[in-house]
């Protein structure tokens, strides 16, 4: 996957379209990712020793990561990456600018 942790994503579908985020977690195995403040739902908890608060509460959901574009941070819009060899290192580098992340 192309996008990793504490990356910064601009959402290109869904009921969340349009939205920026910080990836707060990535499921490579199910190919999804999960966006600060992006896809919330709310589930309703009980109290236990691990979840601290009970009611009605709102929480991010995952998405998948074909729903999200790395944003690049010169330009300010989504970007598609490559991966390029830079100094023996794999670094991923933005298309259009590029602009590179690693």
């Amino acid at each position: 996957m192309r996008i990793k942790r504490d990356d910064m994503v601009y959402v290109i579908s869904g009921r969340d379209r349009g939205k920026i985020g910080k990836v707060i977690r990535v499921f490579p195995a199910e190919r999804m990712v999960l966006v600060e403040r992006v896809n919330m739902v709310t589930r309703h908890m009980k109290k236990t020793r691990e979840v601290v608060e009970e009611g009605i509460v709102k929480k991010e959901a995952p998405l998948h990561v074909s729903k999200v574009m790395l944003l690049d941070q010169k330009t300010n819009r989504p970007t598609r990456v490559r991966i390029e060899e830079k100094d023996g290192a794999k670094v991923r580098v933005a298309v259009k600018s590029g602009t590179v992340f690693d």
